[in-house]
């Protein structure tokens, strides 16, 4: 039998609660202790409500992929700024890094379209079956 406890369950009203008194400007140490809760899942909780708002306060689950469509609150702070800031840049360092992977996969393409019109210009066959030295039976 499985000695695990089950894990904390929190409603946004508990979270909105929490997140207030932290702005408020109440000790995170204390307010962790009082509510025996990690320090790390407060601000979390904080972070992800500066960015989205209430919305961002999930029940349970994973978060999904694209955790918060449309266009999220006005920011409301220097922290969620540079909160908003950070997720932007690291989308735009995802496309930035598929747009190399494009980049190489279609070079690549190129130079074998240019060596396989080279190899026909030269009256050599392009197929991979030439240069290994097998023909096909006509």
């Amino acid at each position: 039998m499985s000695l695990q406890k089950k894990p904390r369950v929190f409603n946004r009203e508990f979270k909105l609660r929490a997140i207030e008194r932290m702005l408020a400007g109440e000790s995170t140490v204390n307010l962790a202790r009082e509510l025996k809760l990690r320090r790390k899942l407060l601000y979390q909780w904080k972070d992800a409500y500066l960015v989205a708002g209430i919305e961002g306060l999930r029940l349970r689950g994973r978060p999904r992929k694209n955790q918060f469509p449309g266009e999220p609150p006005a920011i409301k702070t220097e922290r969620a700024e540079l909160l908003r800031a950070r997720h932007r840049i690291a989308e735009l360092e995802r496309k930035v890094g598929q747009q190399e992977l494009e980049n190489d996969f279609f070079a690549e393409a190129l130079r074998r379209v240019q060596a396989m019109e080279r190899d026909e210009r030269n009256g050599q066959r392009s197929t991979s079956s030439s240069r290994s030295g097998h023909r096909k039976a006509d």
